[in-house]
């Protein structure tokens, strides 16, 4: 079963209002590229980044302790403005579904203060076991945090 939105592509970036969770990124002189921006690749580290700060904070994931652990399966990105060094990007988190072993989560980037996001993309973890990788259901303790940040994503 796909785990893409059906949904049209945007014109433009989503609002900060979208997203229930944020957290600050500095932006790093290696991130610009030839272009003078923000080079694609590094916006997948944000998604990374914001994702794992949010499971930390959320006390669901102790690194190296965890007999289930999320495996990125799917990501993807949609850019609408570019970001350059130097700079803060807020990276906004929600999940938009959660399975029995997985969960969609939808990131917006958005450059300092800036109303409406740069990039907007998706990050699916399939929850497996530490040692087998074999999928496992997800952790109880997991599945209640996440449903803090539940939502039903805008229609486009």
């Amino acid at each position: 079963m796909s785990t893409r939105s059906n949904r049209p592509h945007a014109k433009n970036g989503e609002p900060r209002a979208a997203f229930p969770y944020f957290y600050p990124i500095t932006t790093r002189w290696a991130d610009n590229d030839a272009y003078g921006h923000i080079n694609n690749v590094v916006y997948y580290s944000f998604f990374d980044t914001v994702v794992n700060a949010w499971l930390i904070a959320h006390g669901v994931l102790e690194i190296g302790k965890s007999g289930a652990i999320g495996l990125v399966v799917e990501t993807s990105c949609q850019y609408f403005a570019s970001l350059e060094y130097p700079g803060t990007v807020q990276a906004g988190l929600r999940a938009v579904r959660i399975g029995g072993s997985s969960v969609h989560y939808e990131i917006g980037i958005f450059g300092n203060d800036a109303p409406l996001c740069a990039a907007r993309g998706h990050f699916v973890h399939v929850y497996v076991d530490a040692v087998t990788r074999r999928p496992v259901p997800m952790p109880a303790n997991l599945r209640a945090a996440l449903q803090t940040i539940l939502v039903e994503p805008p229609k486009d």
